[in-house]
């Protein structure tokens, strides 16, 4: 099976949200795992609260999503790397130059976003802030699933 990865930075917002996200969106059979990571996370946190309340709003559970760091396997291992900003797509350049090939800005999937590329960190906002990041991982998934369907490995 193929690796997709989504990467943000303490990998209990954003990066779980959209890894549940796609997870839902793609078609039975998919030859697609979906994972996600951050590029400052702690090993075993839980999804915020605000980010689960966000996704039972569309029926998805994040409860059982334990975070974990960015990792050179994990970079190895994938082959298609999603990063939620910018500065993350950056900072996984820097530190796996290796992997250029494979890095994508989520936004850049969404043909709506525009030249806003990044999707800010809802951390210790409201659960309409929540609501809005998840809506804006939501707009590009389509994008994205085209993407994967259609996607062939650099050899």
């Amino acid at each position: 099976m193929a690796l997709i990865l989504f990467v943000c930075t303490g990998n209990i917002c954003r990066s779980p949200m959209a890894e549940a996200m796609l997870r839902h969106q793609l078609p039975p059979g998919s030859p697609w795992r979906v994972a996600s990571a951050g590029t400052s996370a702690f090993t075993g946190d839980t999804a915020s609260h605000a980010a689960i309340a966000a996704l039972d709003d569309q029926g998805m559970d994040l409860r059982p999503h334990r975070s974990q760091t960015l990792h050179a396997q994990l970079v190895r291992d994938a082959q298609v790397i999603v990063a939620l900003t910018r500065s993350h797509r950056d900072e996984i350049l820097e530190r796996f130059p290796e992997a250029a090939q494979k890095v994508f800005l989520l936004a850049g999937f969404d043909s709506r976003a525009g030249s806003d590329k990044d999707i800010s960190d809802p951390i210790g906002g409201s659960a309409n802030t929540y609501r809005t990041c998840r809506d804006r991982i939501a707009a590009a998934m389509p994008g994205l699933v085209e993407f994967l369907a259609d996607f062939q490995p650099k050899k």
